[in-house]
């Protein structure tokens, strides 16, 4: 059964792009689970939700520890009585550094998939019971449009999103018979509050050039994509990817 009133979880929401995706649910009436890694972070954004009349909880979670995650759903659930739509946000990427593949290390490949690839799968796996159990969920996860372009010097980054756009067709095909639907944001031009200093303003200029928008995005430019995954109206659309990239050409 659709419900009218939703519990909704959103992962690396302390800051930026994932701050504005808690802020929206909680202004459209949802109660919000905040979940950072960052404790501060993550209770700051909740109580700023609260101050402008909304629910939500702050939540410290390391998405790439199980015990974590599972401990971040329990409390979701112990203080809204369960979980409906889980917007799987949280990332490395602001502070990565650029460098050819042949240079990075094994620790530096593997902690940016413990985060953006294992983080997805702890975090569905952990809210699936409890959405088959009441036969609706709603999965939003977000990759990145550098999975179609290939962003050169960025390939641990890209090999991650492009895991989650894999493992998303799955989970897709596994949960659908429970009218629990998943399905990816891939924003691309995102400008928020933070500092992306791997991108110099002559370098914003080329990328805007190849957009059919000619300008950089912002983060409402994501979150009715997001919104809409997530909404009752899109019960009937899974497996899917959107690309919120303002017309980015790939050639």
């Amino acid at each position: 059964m659709e419900p009218t009133s939703r519990v909704v979880l959103v992962t690396g929401s302390g800051q930026g792009i994932g701050r504005k995706f808690a802020q929206a649910f909680a202004e459209q009436g949802d109660r919000v689970v905040v979940a950072d890694i960052n404790a501060e972070a993550a209770e700051r954004v909740a109580e700023e939700i609260r101050a402008s009349g909304g629910q939500a909880i702050g939540v410290a979670a390391d998405v790439s520890d199980k015990a974590g995650v599972d401990a971040m759903v329990q409390r979701a659930v112990d203080e809204f009585g369960t979980v409906h739509v889980l917007v799987n946000n949280a990332a490395m990427f602001s502070s990565l550094t650029m460098k050819p593949f042949e240079e990075l290390t094994v620790e530096e490949w593997d902690s940016i998939f413990a985060v953006n690839a294992r983080g997805v799968f702890l975090c569905c796996q952990a809210v699936a019971p409890h959405m088959k159990a009441q036969r609706f969920g709603r999965i939003v996860n977000i990759s990145s449009s550098v999975v179609v372009t290939g962003r050169a010097n960025y390939a641990h980054y890209v090999a991650s999103k492009g895991a989650v756009q894999a493992f998303n067709k799955s989970l897709a095909t596994e949960l659908g018979s429970f009218d629990v639907t998943a399905n990816v944001v891939s924003p691309h031009g995102i400008v928020t509050e933070v500092p992306r200093d791997t991108i110099t303003e002559d370098q914003w200029d080329s990328i805007i050039a190849g957009h059919a928008i000619k300008r950089k995005g912002t983060p409402e430019d994501v979150v009715a994509a997001v919104r809409f995954f997530a909404s009752n109206e899109a019960g009937y659309i899974t497996g899917q990817s959107l690309l919120v990239d303002a017309g980015l050409r790939y050639t």
